[in-house]
């Protein structure tokens, strides 16, 4: 009896007509080639029956316990070229006058007892090669070989042959190489016959674990949305580092491979093998490429998020070509589906994200001034986030390119007058971040009582965004141009620092300092001079310029307006006057220790006292003037 779930052939004479009736048959004997022929396919069918009798699951213990394929390659292919012969043997006598339902039931029985021998024969070799059969091992050796030249076609090879090219192989390929080839032999024999329900039911169910064990151990998870909304940012954040480490492995090699092997096995018909990785595999990518789609929904992430999402948008993106091709069937339409979608949600977040962050540097509401007149942290957090944004350039590019950015107001030609906005939308809006950016410090600079420390608080945030556009990817996205306009902006802020620094040290000397003026003149000009340049070096001991270069220009450039003007009228009206030194002496500056005291200035490091305590007031070495508190 045929075996419960087994397709079952059977096959029925043709109907009596006029040419082959029994009359007519009666009087029209069979030709010699007629009776050669069927003389064969009887041959074929006794061979058959041996081999396939010998190999009956039900007949012995022996074939129970022991595998065709792997106990006699040769028998193995014997036996698959005498399912072959069978089979033409029961078509011929199902065309047959002379056909006769004895040998037709003889051969369907004799089918079916190969079918049985051949679906576990297929079932033991997918089994006993797992380890060996595993997607890494299928994808690496695919550009090696085929199944069409691998190393033991059971149908047109020799084991010299086999064994030739097996040589060149490692062991494990050795091994692989020769399942795949079994197993397709296999397949395309079952196929041929009528039983491809029955080999692709065993090869689904063992493939599919295989493919669901290996996501399982890339770390990936199905989850659900309101999951993912529940998770601390600390869990999720460390599965999305997971996902990332196998959504390569699991497109290029666990994905990749199970579709070479489902073309392989199945190559004798295209429709089972698009059916099989269909059903292998989908479940599997869709729990893959379900996650980043998920995170993309989360309502919670905050601008500081934004560079994971970025991580998931770019694997996703990157890896499209091998999603595209992988699952190019259309009964897998639904994966690359869900990667678009991912792709899009993840896009949204980003957006949203984008107008979070501008809205948090507009809303920044900190009144207290920085101390000393220093880099704002806003800045700094701010343009380190805009230097990792551009590392993600051409990402952002694609997520922004069609979202421009809507304002009412007219922009600045020095900050967008040489972007094309269809060429350079991510140039654009990040352009526009600096811009709110610097626009938030101008209202912060006037939080500073002192003019001058607030033209200084300025040109130290400007210099410090034009540094870090200039050491990052953010320079190719804003552009010399850029850096030019807004590098002479420091220098405008740096010239109006020093005018309203140091306006009452300059007006405490006479405009003309070679010009004859009295000795009581000469004096008031030094106390004046003495009562600037201490209030203004008081203060400007506890300012501070972080950047070396823009603090060494700023001294460098004070130095060169005041100490050749001072010396002029100190050689001109030092004779007479007191030069005691202390706190009383009239001449408390040789004009050779001003440059000491200049260099003492912008550190954000104060001296805790007036500086007359380092006078000096004469040009005797004893009394010259080191940096104090360097």
């Amino acid at each position: 009896m045929p075996r419960k779930g087994m397709t079952t052939l059977f096959f029925k004479s043709p109907s009596p007509s006029p040419s082959n009736s029994p009359s007519r048959s009666a009087t029209q004997p069979s030709s010699p080639r007629r009776s050669f022929y069927d003389s064969l396919m009887e041959e074929n069918i006794k061979i058959a029956q041996t081999l396939i009798t010998q190999w009956d699951s039900d007949s012995s213990s022996y074939t129970n316990i022991s595998s065709l394929f792997h106990d006699d390659r040769q028998e193995a292919r014997l036996y698959l070229k005498s399912v072959k012969d069978l089979q033409s043997a029961m078509q011929h006598f199902l065309s047959s006058q002379d056909s006769s339902a004895e040998k037709l039931i003889i051969a369907q029985n004799l089918m079916q007892s190969a079918m049985k021998r051949l679906e576990k024969e297929f079932y033991h070799i997918l089994s006993a090669n797992r380890e060996y059969l595993d997607a890494e091992t299928v994808s690496s050796r695919s550009s090696r070989a085929s199944a069409r030249s691998s190393v033991s076609d059971l149908e047109s090879e020799s084991e010299d042959e086999s064994r030739a090219t097996t040589e060149s192989v490692s062991a494990v390929d050795q091994i692989s190489t020769i399942a795949m080839s079994d197993l397709k032999s296999i397949a395309d024999c079952m196929i041929s016959s009528g039983y491809g329900k029955e080999c692709v039911r065993i090869y689904k169910i063992i493939r599919k674990s295989i493919v669901d064990e290996g996501l399982y151990l890339l770390g990936v998870e199905k989850l659900s949305l309101s999951q993912v909304q529940k998770m601390d940012w600390q869990v999720l954040e460390t599965k999305i580092k997971n996902w990332l480490s196998a959504v390569k492995v699991a497109v290029k090699t666990l994905f990749y491979g199970e579709r070479l092997f489902c073309e392989q096995v199945f190559a004798a018909s295209d429709s089972i093998a698009e059916s099989c990785f269909n059903e292998i595999s989908k479940e599997a990518a869709m729990t893959l490429f379900g996650f980043p789609e998920l995170v993309g929904k989360c309502k919670k992430l905050s601008p500081e998020k934004m560079f994971r999402i970025l991580d998931l948008y770019q694997a996703v993106s990157d890896l499209w070509p091998e999603i595209e091709s992988i699952f190019s069937f259309e009964s897998t339409s639904a994966v690359r589906s869900l990667a678009v979608n991912s792709l899009i949600k993840l896009g949204e977040a980003v957006r949203t994200m984008l107008t979070d962050f501008e809205s948090a540097i507009q809303k920044d509401s900190s009144k207290t001034p920085v101390p000393s007149g220093g880099v704002h942290p806003l800045t700094r957090y701010v343009m380190n986030y805009i230097s990792f944004l551009a590392d993600y350039s051409e990402i952002l590019g694609d997520i922004v390119f069609d979202w421009p950015l809507t304002i009412s107001t007219p922009l600045p030609e020095a900050y967008f007058g040489c972007y094309d906005a269809e060429e350079s939308p991510i140039s654009i809006r990040l352009a526009w971040l600096v811009l709110v950016l610097l626009c938030k410090l101008d209202g912060k600079a006037k939080l500073y009582k002192d003019v001058a420390l607030s033209y200084l608080f300025l040109a130290n945030n400007l210099q410090y965004v034009v540094g870090k556009v200039r050491r990052s990817n953010v320079k190719y996205l804003l552009g010399e141009y850029w850096v030019e306009k807004h590098e002479s902006k420091v220098k405008q802020y740096a010239s109006n620092y020093e005018r309203m620094g140091w306006s009452k040290v300059f007006a405490s000397l006479p405009e003309d300092t070679t010009a004859q003026i009295s000795s009581d003149q000469a004096k008031s000009y030094f106390k004046r001079f003495n009562a600037a340049f201490d209030e203004a070096y008081k203060k400007q001991t506890s300012w501070v310029v972080p950047d070396s270069k823009l603090r060494d220009e700023l001294k460098v450039s004070v130095a060169k307006k005041l100490v050749p003007v001072y010396r002029e009228f100190y050689e001109k009206h030092r004779v007479g006057m007191r030069m005691d030194c202390g706190e009383d002496s009239l001449v408390r500056y040789a004009p050779e220790n001003l440059d000491n005291y200049l260099s003492d200035l912008l550190y954000g490091a104060a001296s805790g006292g007036s500086v007359s305590s380092f006078s000096s007031c004469s040009s005797s070495p004893s009394h010259s003037h080191g940096r104090q508190g360097r």
